[in-house]
C-alpha cells in the first residue's frame, strides 16, 4: 500500500464515502507501524461534490480530457498574439466543448450514484472554465486530484501578449469602385497616428487592468498559501491526537490483560493454599494415627 494507490482509489469513490474509507487506510497503516504513510493518507483532501464531478472526466474520459487541455492550449496562444480571429473561433468552440462535457460529467456522477444539481452543475462548469485558463489547473485536474472549484476566472489572467503583439486593425476599404452604388459611404479612416494612439491608450487600459488583476489574484495566492499552511499542521496535530488516543486504547487493554491475569494468579495462589493447608492437616491427622498405632504395640 502507498499513498498514490490509496488515492487513485479514494478519489474514485462519491464524495460521501470519501471520509470513511481514508480513515480505514488511515488505521491499516498505523496498525502496519508506517506512521508517516498514515499521515500522507490522513492528509488527502475530501472533494466537493462539483471536483469530483468534474474529475470524473479525466479518470473516465481521458482522450474528451486531453481535448480539452490542447484547446486551453491554443487559447492561450492566441491570447499572447492577440490574435482575434483565432480568438473568435476557439472562444465560440469552448462554450460548446464545455457545456458537452459538464453534461458528460453529470452524467457520469449519476452512474456512479451521485445526483448532480444545477448549481452544482455552474461549478463544474467553472472548474472546466478555469483548466481552459490556468495551466496549474488543467494539470491538477487532468490528475483527478482537484478537490475544489478554482476561483472563478474570467479571460486568460496571467497571460502577457507577445513582443510586437498588438491589436488587430480594421481592415482598410477596398477600391471605391468595389463598393455598391446604394452603399452609403464609408466614415473617413483615422490618420495612422491617431489609430496608433488610440491603439497604444486602449493596450495601456488593458495593461493597468491586468495588473490590477495579478495583484488581486497574488493576494488571493498568498491568503490561500496561509491557508494551506495551517492546514498542513492542524493535519498533523490531528494525525498526532488520532496515533495517541490510538496508544492510549492499547495501554488500556494491555493494563486490562494485566489485571485479569493477576486476578488469576491471585485465584490460583488463594486455591494453592488451601491445597496446602489442607494436605497439612491430612498428614498431622495420618502422623498421629502412626503415633497411636505405635503405642499400642507397645
Amino acid at each position: 500500500m502507498d499513498v498514490e494507490s490509496v488515492a487513485v482509489e479514494l478519489y474514485e469513490r462519491v464524495p460521501s464515502e470519501f471520509t470513511a474509507a481514508r480513515d480505514e487506510y488511515v488505521a491499516g497503516a498505523r496498525k502496519a507501524g508506517d506512521r508517516e504513510l498514515a499521515a500522507a493518507i490522513a492528509a488527502l483532501r475530501r472533494p466537493t461534490v462539483a471536483a469530483w464531478t468534474a474529475g470524473l472526466l479525466a479518470r473516465r474520459r481521458p482522450e474528451e480530457a486531453h481535448g480539452l487541455v490542447q484547446l486551453g492550449e491554443a487559447l492561450r496562444a492566441a491570447h499572447r498574439t492577440l490574435d482575434a480571429g483565432q480568438l473568435r473561433k476557439l472562444s465560440h468552440d469552448q462554450h460548446v466543448v464545455i457545456g458537452d462535457l459538464a453534461r458528460t460529467a453529470r452524467t457520469l456522477a449519476a452512474e456512479a450514484g451521485q445526483a448532480v444539481s444545477e448549481p452544482v452543475l455552474h461549478e463544474v462548469e467553472q472548474i472546466l472554465h478555469a483548466v481552459l485558463a490556468d495551466a496549474d489547473v488543467a494539470a491538477q485536474w487532468a490528475e483527478g486530484r482537484l478537490v475544489k472549484a478554482p476561483d472563478a476566472v474570467s479571460g486568460f489572467t496571467g497571460l502577457e501578449p507577445e513582443p510586437g503583439a498588438a491589436p488587430p486593425r480594421r481592415k482598410q476599404p477596398g477600391p471605391a469602385g468595389s463598393r455598391s452604388e446604394k452603399a452609403p459611404p464609408a466614415a473617413p479612416e483615422p490618420t495612422p497616428d491617431v489609430d496608433a494612439d488610440a491603439a497604444r491608450a486602449r493596450h495601456g487600459r488593458v495593461e493597468a487592468a491586468r495588473r490590477a488583476l495579478a495583484e488581486a489574484q497574488g493576494e488571493a495566492e498568498r491568503l490561500e498559501q496561509e491557508h494551506v499552511a495551517a492546514q498542513e499542521p492542524a493535519d498533523r496535530a490531528g494525525a498526532a491526537v488520532e496515533e495517541a488516543e490510538e496508544d492510549v486504547r492499547a495501554a488500556r487493554e494491555r493494563l486490562e490483560a494485566a489485571r485479569a491475569a493477576s486476578a488469576e494468579a491471585a485465584t490460583a495462589l488463594r486455591d494453592a493454599g488451601r491445597a496446602a493447608a489442607k494436605a497439612r492437616r491430612q498428614a498431622e491427622a495420618a502422623a498421629r494415627k502412626v503415633e497411636r498405632l505405635t503405642s499400642s504395640e507397645r
